[in-house]
């Protein structure tokens, strides 16, 4: 059994993937010291719950090799070592329950035989088969029911933000008009200002002008 990962190492989700694959483990090798003491239908059924504690288990080897992305590059050697180790300790384990079910003297008793005539025989292996093909499909739409609805909580997600981003964005633009309108003010009040100034100067130099010729005209006035 491999050692779980340091929880310094990974993040929690990856922890608690780990916590659930080593349960599954455990339970898994149970099944299967069990299965040798067993035969006919009770055999069948262990062979079945081990097999779905099977696909469990790689399903979360499946989680901790996308979740481990999210580990520092530091810390990735480590964690890769150890998801190796829990990957062999899988496959071992998937080679002796395939040697159990390949068992078929204990799986159908003394009705057992090699016969290829034996339509018995046949009928069970078409039942064996069919059951396994069920189960098989009964995993794949399990996993892709799962990948849906994660695809469609990202999917979500991802809109939250794009709508976030669309009202910040707008928000911004108004901003600006806003901006722009008080500029344009601004430069009127100005345009306006120096419009003042410009008459005001003008009227300034008339009204000098009209004193200065005044005072000439005094002055002309008392020598003449």
């Amino acid at each position: 059994m491999a050692n779980p990962l340091d929880t310094d190492a990974g993040t929690e989700l990856l922890s608690s993937y780990i916590a659930e694959l080593q349960l599954v483990q455990a339970d898994f090798n149970q099944k299967l010291d069990q299965i040798p003491e067993l035969s006919g239908e009770p055999r069948k059924a262990a062979l079945s719950s081990a097999e779905r504690a099977l696909e469990e288990a790689k399903e979360l080897l499946g989680q901790m090799n996308l979740e481990k992305q999210n580990i520092p590059s530091s810390a990735r050697a480590k964690v890769n070592q150890r998801i190796r180790n829990f990957t062999t300790d899988v496959d071992a384990a998937e080679r002796r329950l395939r040697t159990l079910a390949d068992d078929r003297s204990a799986l159908f008793g003394s009705r057992y035989t090699d016969n290829p005539s034996d339509v018995q025989l046949e009928q069970r292996n078409q039942l064996l088969a069919g059951t396994d093909r069920l189960e098989r499909s009964t995993q794949r739409l399990k996993n892709s029911q799962a990948l849906a609805n994660e695809t469609e909580a990202i999917g979500a997600s991802t809109l939250a933000d794009l709508n976030r981003q669309r009202n910040v964005i707008q928000h911004t633009s108004n901003v600006l008009l806003e901006s722009e309108g008080y500029v344009d003010r601004s430069l009127k009040s100005l345009r306006g200002m120096a419009r003042r100034m410009a008459t005001n100067r003008v009227i300034t130099i008339a009204i000098i002008t009209v004193l200065v010729l005044l005072i000439f005209a005094v002055i002309f006035s008392k020598f003449r």
